[in-house]
C-alpha cells in the first residue's frame, strides 16, 4: 500500500494498529475524529467493524463482515475485498466466474462464494465441517439465495464424500477455503482422494504459504489448472487501494517488487 501511495503521488501512510475486538467502536470514532481516510481490518475484528459502519457494500452486507473501511467526509463505508481479490486473481489467470459451477470448502470460502454469486456464477456448492459454524453457513446460503435467486446455492457436510465427488465432477472451479496445507501443516489437504480431480478443472487455493500447496501440486498432477492464493492476497489489496484513493495501484510493479 505504501509503495502504491508513493508511486501514485498520494499523501498518505499505511500503518499497523493492534486493536482488540471490544475496542473497535472507539477506533471507528477515532477514524472520524482524526479524518483517517481508510483502513483494513483483520480477524477477529471484521464482524464488529461491520456493526459500526454507516453503510455496507452488497457483499459486506450479506456476510456481515468488513475488511476495508473508507471514510468519506465522516461517513464510513464498509467493504469486504476478499472475494473481489479471489475473482480478480482468477481473471489475472484468464479465468472468469460468470456462468460457472463453483465448489468451495471451508469457512474462508464464504466471501469468495458471495462475490462469485454476485458476479454471475451459475451455481455455488459449499462443503463445511458440521461444527458450531455449520448453522451460520446455512443462514448464509439463505441470504445468498434471497439476494441472487438466479444462482443455485447448496450446502453439504464436508464428510459427505460421495456427494463431494459428484459435485466436483460437475464443477468448473474448485476452491480450498480452509487452512489445510498452510505452514507448518504443509502435508495436509482438503482433498485427500486425488481421483476427485479431473483434467481441465480450475483448482484455486486461499493458502499462500507455501505458494504451491499439496492441494495445488496434486491437482496439477491430475491435469487441473491451478491458481495459487498469493495472487488473492495481492488483488484484495489492489481493491482496497482503489477504494481508498480512487486510483489504480501499479500492479505489475508491485508484482515484480513484492511477489516475484
Amino acid at each position: 500500500q505504501n509503495y502504491g501511495f508513493q508511486a501514485c503521488g498520494v499523501d498518505g501512510a499505511y500503518l499497523a494498529f493492534d486493536i482488540k475486538e471490544e475496542e473497535v467502536p472507539e477506533f471507528v470514532k477515532s477514524m472520524r475524529l482524526l479524518n483517517i481516510q481508510g483502513c483494513n481490518v483483520t480477524m477477529p475484528n471484521k464482524t464488529a467493524a461491520a456493526q459500526n459502519m454507516d453503510e455496507l457494500s452488497p457483499a459486506a452486507e450479506l456476510i456481515g463482515a468488513v475488511n476495508t473501511i473508507v471514510n468519506r467526509d465522516g461517513k464510513l463505508y464498509g467493504h469486504i475485498t476478499d472475494g473481489e481479490g479471489f475473482v480478480a486473481n482468477l481473471k489475472d489467470h484468464g479465468i472468469g466466474v460468470e456462468g460457472k459451477d463453483i465448489f468451495g470448502a471451508g469457512g474462508a470460502a464464504t466471501a469468495i462464494q458471495v462475490q462469485c454469486a454476485l458476479d454471475g456464477a451459475k451455481s455455488i456448492t459449499i462443503f463445511n465441517p458440521r461444527d458450531s459454524f455449520f448453522e451460520r453457513a446455512q443462514k448464509m446460503v439463505e441470504k445468498i439465495k434471497a439476494k441472487v435467486p438466479e444462482c443455485q446455492v447448496e450446502l453439504y457436510d464436508l464428510d459427505a464424500k460421495d456427494t463431494m465427488r459428484e459435485k466436483i465432477d460437475a464443477a468448473d472451479i474448485l476452491v480450498n477455503g480452509t487452512l489445510l496445507g498452510m505452514k507448518p501443516k504443509e502435508d495436509t489437504t482438503v482433498i485427500s482422494d486425488t481421483t476427485m480431480f479431473h483434467e481441465g478443472l480450475v483448482v484455486a487455493d486461499v493458502v499462500y504459504n507455501p505458494e504451491e500447496t499439496r492441494f495445488l501440486r496434486e491437482a496439477k498432477e491430475h491435469g487441473c489448472i491451478t491458481v495459487p492464493g498469493k495472487g488473492m492476497l495481492l488483488w484484495q489489496g489492489v481493491a482496497a487501494f482503489k477504494l481508498y484513493t480512487g486510483q489504480d495501484m501499479p500492479v505489475e510493479d508491485v508484482k515484480k517488487l513484492f511477489f516475484s
